[in-house]
């Protein structure tokens, strides 16, 4: 076999793998649990899904909006992307120089990980079923109240530039799900439904409002403080909002 076929098979064996790697969902069994903050310490159920073992990256939201160009930045109707969407990347499909394909995608809008989610059969994860799974460390399905773990949480809100890090670059926690913590936030189908704090766009607009966690490293009670900021956070977005340090991944129903 020639050295030029034998590279091209090779690549192409590499890239399929990825791709592979990358839409692999793993179940999540249901349960009950407590949320962290904004419930009233309502008990809620979780029922079985699947989850995305990723966040969706570059390489695969380009890979969609070269199939559907309505989602290509020159032509997104401003009521479903603010100007920020995909403002980082160089053209219509092309990303910036600086951008790793396998990072998670970053600047989409609720509307861009909605129809993402649908065109592959899935859906965006709920509130209650994020952080349900995001609950679990690499041991235990439910690690809030391990202090090294909620201070691992904090710390990543000291650190918010991770955007560009590639997937997987966090811990595999329970579930077998990489990257709920630690890489970027999360779009989730019910962003509102919780609503915190903020009600414009410059409570979220910046790294120091977004991630302040530098100044509740010694709060009583991490495990709050932890989830007060995804919901604040949550509280402040809406739907056409793109944002450099938010992303997203999809679930669907067991039955599915």
């Amino acid at each position: 076999m020639k050295p030029i076929l034998r590279l091209t098979i090779c690549i192409l064996f590499v890239w399929t793998n990825l791709a592979n790697c990358q839409s692999k969902m793993v179940p999540i069994k249901g349960g009950t649990y407590i949320p962290l903050y904004g419930r009233d310490s309502l008990m809620v159920t979780i029922t079985d899904f699947q989850m995305d073992v990723y966040p969706v990256t570059n390489q695969d939201y380009l890979e969609f909006v070269k199939k559907y160009p309505k989602w290509k930045r020159s032509q997104v109707k401003k009521i479903f992307a603010d100007a920020n969407y995909l403002s980082t990347w160089t053209s219509d499909i092309e990303l910036g120089n600086q951008q790793e394909m396998l990072a998670p995608i970053t600047n989409i809008s609720w509307f861009a990980a909605n129809d993402y989610c649908e065109c592959q059969g899935k859906r965006l994860p709920t509130v209650d079923e994020w952080e349900y799974a995001a609950m679990a460390n690499k041991d235990l399905p439910d690690a809030r109240q391990l202090e090294t773990y909620n201070a691992y949480i904090l710390g990543w809100y000291e650190k918010p530039r991770t955007f560009n890090n590639e997937i997987g670059s966090t811990f595999k926690n329970y579930w077998n799900v990489y990257d709920l913590h630690g890489l970027v936030w999360e779009w989730t189908s019910d962003f509102n439904s919780v609503m915190i704090s903020g009600e414009s766009r410059k409570d979220v607009d910046n790294d120091s409002n977004l991630f302040c966690g530098s100044a509740a490293i010694g709060a009583t009670d991490l495990m709050n403080y932890a989830a007060f900021m995804r919901y604040a956070t949550r509280g402040s977005l809406k739907a056409k909002y793109a944002m450099k340090n938010l992303g997203f991944r999809c679930v669907k129903n067991i039955n599915q």
